[in-house]
């Protein structure tokens, strides 16, 4: 989304180069539909949380080739070969621009969306199977989906309004105190009921099990709230440049920050690129599941 305004102040405008752009593009496509692959190959991965995993490795896809796409735009006007202001262009952009909000608000749903899965998994373990069905889990990507296109569309068209732009960003802030407060709540009653079940007699191996169970469903919460903290690295300062866009447009100060636009846009793209590589180094699975279509690959290239 093209948030930059004219730099009005001593402070110059930071640049970064375009095969940067590029790079981190290319490079966080690949991981994602890794990602995807991965998900839909192994069938001990077709399970609500991973589901809802690989819908947010979909929209960083999105994120990747439409952001990849806006700096190829940008290349193309500089050497003359598109318009700045043309209509054809106009248009595309807003197509990419509705493409990266959708991203983004996918983004935050599919994380709400896992914790609240990793929620039940943990505190309501027995109903666990019976309440995130296959059939509900589609539901809800398919309302996530459809929600985030709606909005997307709405908030590109209506973008240059204040009350959009401040429904955006309080949309954003809102979102992370959510899902903050889940994650705070469910480690605190994690915690809870490790104590009572470190107090409760043994017998034979079932409390093994439940400690075992848990342990494994806490370290899967673990991954998410890592997840969710690079999240809030990346995407954070773009949004603190919407602010200041709303808050002090002219003010040499804000104008100073609003120079590092560029960088902030780095760090939006670089979260398509963190969250596949965290998902590789906390998955056990994943990474056997990895390990598999990269012998499979092998061996059909000698067969061929």
């Amino acid at each position: 989304m093209n948030a930059a305004t004219v730099n009005q102040s001593d402070c110059p405008e930071v640049g970064v180069p375009f095969s940067l752009f590029f790079t981190i593009g290319v490079v966080s496509l690949a991981e994602n539909l890794l990602v995807v692959v991965a998900v839909v190959w192994n069938r001990n991965l077709h399970s609500p949380m991973y589901c809802f995993i690989c819908s947010l490795a979909a929209f960083n896809t999105i994120a990747s080739v439409t952001k990849t796409c806006e700096n190829l735009m940008i290349v193309f006007v500089d050497v003359g070969q598109l318009k700045k202001k043309g209509s054809s262009e106009l248009k595309l952009d807003d197509v990419i621009d509705a493409l990266l909000c959708m991203s983004f608000v996918g983004s935050i749903f599919s994380f709400l969306a896992i914790a609240v899965d990793r929620y039940i998994t943990i505190f309501h373990a027995l109903q666990y199977h019976n309440i995130m069905t296959m059939r509900r889990t589609g539901a809800v990507l398919g309302l996530v989906w459809s929600t985030c296109g709606v909005s997307a569309v709405l908030m590109v068209r209506f973008f240059h309004s204040q009350f959009i732009m401040i429904c955006f960003v309080a949309f954003f802030f809102i979102s992370l105190a959510i899902i903050c407060f889940l994650y705070v709540y469910m480690f605190m009653l994690a915690r809870i009921h490790a104590r009572k079940i470190a107090a409760l007699p043994t017998y034979g191996g079932g409390k093994i099990r439940r400690q075992r169970w848990r342990g494994s469903s806490m370290r899967g919460a673990l991954t998410l709230t890592i997840l969710f903290g690079a999240l809030v690295v990346c995407w954070a300062p773009f949004f603190t440049h919407l602010v200041i866009i709303m808050v002090c447009p002219l003010d040499p100060y804000c104008e100073c920050y609003r120079s590092l636009f560029q960088l902030h846009v780095v760090l939006l793209m670089s979260h398509a690129l963190v969250d596949p590589a965290i998902y590789a180094f906390r998955s056990a699975e994943l990474r056997h599941t990895f390990r598999k279509m990269f012998l499979f690959c092998l061996d059909w290239r000698r067969c061929s």
